[in-house]
Order: structure tokens, then sequence, then C-alpha cells
């Protein structure tokens, strides 16, 4: 696969994921000095790791949230929790997700991700229930 081809097949993924509002506004954001950096972001995240066809895209968004979690990566993390209503991902997932970074990362790290979930949740966005998802 080409590098462009790799940047369009990553900017699809990246839109069926965070959604074209999201993706709209960072593009808008963009500027000369972060130009190459979000490129790199589209082939490689995009294009690359989220792209092959080994996990579904809710596996991907499960595995993304518990390492933004485990990282402190707050912002992110917060992104990527609304993120999970495009992805099939349920808040039954978001609670395990974060159960498993409480055992391995920390208690600290699930509490601070726990209080941005509810925040988040409250919004009315991020993932839902699996009963509202299957209905």
């Amino acid at each position: 696969m080409s590098k462009d081809e790799r940047f369009d097949t990553g900017m699809a993924v990246r839109r069926s994921v965070l959604g074209d509002e999201h993706v709209d506004r960072a593009e808008a954001r963009k500027t000369e000095f972060d130009a190459d950096f979000q490129r790199f972001i589209v082939e490689s995240a995009w294009g690359s790791v989220w792209s092959t066809p080994s996990l579904s895209k809710r596996e991907r968004s499960m595995i993304t949230v518990a390492l933004l979690a485990a990282g402190g990566h707050h912002d992110e993390f917060a992104m990527h929790v609304r993120a999970m209503r495009r992805t099939g991902a349920t808040v039954e997932d978001l609670k395990d997700v974060l159960m498993h970074v409480a055992i391995y990362a920390g208690v600290p790290a699930a509490n601070t991700c726990i209080g941005i979930a509810k925040k988040v949740l409250a919004e009315g966005e991020g993932p839902q229930w699996r009963e509202e998802v299957t209905s």
C-alpha cells in the first residue's frame, strides 16, 4: 500500500471511529507546524494499526481506552470513550476495561478515568448500555 493509499484508508477509518465532526475540527486546527505529525498519525495509527483485519473496531477501541487510561492520557481517553459509541463497544465493556486498568495499572489510574467516563456518559456521549445497542 502506498503512503497516499495508507493516508486515505487511515482517514476513512479515523472518520468512522471518531466521527466527521471531530476529524473536521482537528483538520481545521492543523497548521504548518503540526501537519507532518497529523499525517503521521493518520497513516500510522489509523491507516496501519486500526486498519488490519485481525481485530474488530470494538476490540481495538477497548484496547486503546485501556492503554490511554493506564498511561494517564486523559484527553485522549475521553475522546476514545466518546468514540466507543461508533465502534460497537458498550458501557459494560468500558466498565470491564477500567476494572482491568485498576488491577494491572493501578487503582488511581482507573479511579481518575472512571470520573472522566462518568462525565462523558452524563453528557450523553460515549458507549451505550448493551440493551440499548441490541434493541
